[in-house]
């Protein structure tokens, strides 16, 4: 009798199994749009506002501190790192959310919408995690020993950030939509004015 409940028991939670799996493998229709509308916001983010280089130059470049340093009291001093660690906090922190954004995406939708080898998703995957696990070696670094801590890993890590942008840039070229040119103020026939 005992042997009996266990195969039923077992029955029902393979058949609950299957039930759950066979409803995660169709696409979400829902909520697609603003997922896209997202990962084209946070890639438009890290392209053109956090990681072109005279960006990074700007935040991270070592002759403000010696300029600082050399020509202002101490006090002056501290208020510059002070405000120089807070604004290398919130770069890579910041960078961090909008890789997370596209790894999101990449997870959950890409695969539906673009055709991706295994090998190319599971490159993407170690990109993604090597990216976030270098933003967060960078806030550590941060915030325990200021600014500018690590001027090489900065910039290894918004040059495979920026590679990994090119990537997800292929992912999302679906979006654009070539050959539609914006309407014009010449009226057609009939005077209608588009």
């Amino acid at each position: 009798m005992i042997a009996l409940i266990l195969y039923l028991c077992a029955a029902v939670a393979l058949f609950a199994l299957l039930f759950v799996l066979a409803r995660r493998s169709h696409a979400p229709v829902e909520g697609c749009a603003s997922l896209f509308v997202e990962a084209r916001g946070s890639l438009q983010t890290l392209q053109r506002g956090l990681l072109p280089r005279e960006l990074i130059g700007r935040i991270f470049d070592r002759r403000d501190l010696e300029y600082v340093t050399r020509h202002t009291p101490p006090d002056i001093q501290n208020q510059f790192l002070t405000d120089r660690k807070r604004i290398s906090l919130q770069w890579v922190r910041r960078v961090r959310l909008e890789l997370l954004n596209l790894m999101h995406f990449h997870r959950a939708h890409s695969r539906f919408h673009t055709t991706i080898s295994p090998w190319t998703e599971l490159r993407l995957a170690l990109d993604f995690a090597g990216l976030l696990l270098a933003c967060r070696i960078l806030e550590l670094l941060f915030y325990f020993r200021g600014p500018y801590a690590a001027p090489r890993m900065v910039s290894a890590t918004a040059s495979a950030a920026a590679r990994l942008c090119t990537a997800s840039e292929r992912s999302l070229d679906f979006l654009k939509v070539p050959n539609v040119h914006p309407f014009s103020d010449k009226s057609t026939s009939g005077n209608a004015t588009i």
